[in-house]
């Protein structure tokens, strides 16, 4: 059964290659099979969950090499959970691609597959240095990605992000060759033992590694001071792209919620904790920073990348509680945040497409042809990311409030998320009733229908906030399951004591 775990990173990978060679095949073939593969991923991906639900570790060791020796993938709860988060995301940014925005290059759903295949070795990988491999398999996806369609206005947005990821990719390969030097090793469940017996006059050497490692880990979540480039990079690129970035900056997030509790966790001796001292403040002020970017957001898109920011702010806050609540609570608003800012983009590109030239800025324009159905998907994506009643988002940051105990860091936390969700709350009401509402004589060509498939992806993905509203006791048994599973890195550990064909128990 552990051969499972090959699925989600074999599948677009093959499925990858195969649009390659049919780069001159026709497009409707090209996208058929494309969608194929992405829902048979996303197929893989519900069958790992379910495997992962019984709070067992499963390995997969490539070529029967054990670890800390070969390259092994690991399901859990939380890889399995991140999984299909990105598997139902892609799904429907895929649909909504269809549209028309993948007939711009040739090279689309290659690079939406191979996008698709980092994303899902990132997760199911159970080593720092394969870690590293899968971080620059989905961001060279990325890169094209976020090019794809041409036009100036990408390539300075694009060169911003490219150069930047690639200095944080120098770090992660610097930080991981400290950390080996001292070690000997790069499996996660293996460093986690070695750790703490790192002697004293080894110990500034592996923290500055882990240090180094939270900075390249906070630079992909885009924490402040290393967000700034995200707002206009995720405004300028496609909307399918934009929606599916949307799971980017969790990786960054996956990553530190990984590492920092496995390996540099309660149990780490002189490490233990390293940096979660720092990630907490630094979270607060994020999350406030994203705030101010969506007020003063001139555009749609705009607004809706700053939110991805506030979304970042908000989860790291969660996590730098330290605590299992704190944890679980952060997993159920991942879910809510990264499934509802993809349908906001996908909904704000339709808006865009029926306001004639205005697009998507935040200015009066003609009447939309579709203005109800719009406006409604607008408003309650806006809702669930404000964090009002009775959608997800309320629920989740409801979670991450009772989270804290009572203290100095109770009060931050509490002020700084209600005060944001209202501000939030206000840069979206602005929004809408000036693109909605205030409306001005004259017409618009029609031609920006919307057609059945672009409007289920759409309107499927802002409907999940309330899916997980009716799911949501299932959804918290699985989310405290996952954080109690972290918080308690034995089982993890415990991979090192059995052959890939074995399962070690919780």
């Amino acid at each position: 059964m552990n051969h499972w775990l090959t699925a989600p990173i074999l599948i677009p990978l093959l499925g990858g290659l195969l649009q390659i060679f049919m780069t001159y095949a026709p497009l409707q073939l090209r996208r058929t099979l494309a969608l194929a593969t992405t829902v048979m991923m996303l197929a893989s991906a519900l069958v790992l969950l379910g495997l992962a639900d019984d709070g067992s570790y499963r390995v997969y060791a490539f070529g029967n090499w054990q670890p800390p020796f070969g390259i092994v993938l690991v399901l859990d709860r939380l890889a399995a959970l991140m999984l299909v988060v990105t598997g139902i995301l892609a799904l429907f940014c895929h649909i909504f691609s269809t549209r028309g925005s993948d007939g711009q290059g040739a090279h689309f759903h290659a690079l939406f597959l191979f996008q698709l295949l980092g994303l899902n070795i990132a997760f199911l990988t159970g080593d720092l240095f394969n870690l590293f491999v899968a971080f620059e398999v989905l961001l060279i996806a990325s890169y094209g990605l976020l090019m794809h369609g041409g036009g100036t206005t990408r390539t300075i947005p694009g060169l911003h992000y490219v150069v930047l990821n690639l200095v944080g990719s120098a770090l992660f390969l610097i930080s991981v060759g400290m950390i080996y030097s001292v070690t000997g090793t790069l499996n996660m469940a293996d460093l986690a033992i070695q750790v703490p017996r790192v002697s004293p006059e080894d110990l500034p050497l592996v923290e500055a590694g882990g240090m180094m490692l939270l900075v390249v880990f906070g630079l992909k979540a885009a924490i402040l001071p290393l967000c700034f480039w995200l707002p206009r990079a995720y405004a300028n690129a496609t909307a399918p792209v934009a929606a599916l970035f949307a799971v980017m900056t969790k990786v960054g997030i996956y990553a530190i919620l990984r590492v920092y509790t496995l390996v540099f966790g309660d149990q780490a001796g002189a490490l233990a904790n390293l940096g979660m001292d720092w990630l907490f403040p630094v979270a607060l002020v994020t999350l406030a920073a994203g705030v101010v970017g969506a007020l003063g957001a001139k555009a749609l898109k705009a607004l809706v990348a700053w939110q991805v920011i506030i979304s970042v702010g908000t989860l790291l806050a969660a996590i730098g509680l330290s605590n299992p609540a704190g944890t679980s609570a952060a997993l159920f608003y991942l879910l809510n945040t990264t499934w509802v800012v993809g349908g906001l983009f996908l909904v704000v590109d339709l808006i865009g497409n029926q306001r004639g030239s205005a697009g998507d800025k935040i200015v009066t324009a003609p009447k939309m042809h579709s203005r109800t159905l719009l406006s409604v998907l607008f408003l309650l994506g806006a809702t669930a990311s404000a964090g009002l009643p009775p959608l997800s988002g309320f629920f989740a940051k409801l979670l991450i409030l009772k989270a804290a105990v009572p203290g100095v860091e109770m009060a931050w936390l509490w002020s700084i998320v209600l005060v944001g969700g209202f501000f939030t709350m206000i840069a979206y009401s602005r929004a809408g009733s000036i693109v909605f509402w205030r409306t001005v004589e004259g017409h618009v060509e029609d031609k920006g229908q919307l057609t059945l498939p672009v409007t289920v992806s759409a309107s499927a993905l802002i409907a999940l906030s309330v899916a997980i509203v009716v799911l949501a006791g299932p959804i918290s048994r699985y989310t405290d399951a996952t954080a109690a599973q972290l918080h308690d890195p034995a089982g993890y550990i415990g991979i090192l004591e059995m052959p890939s064909t074995q399962e070690a128990q919780p």
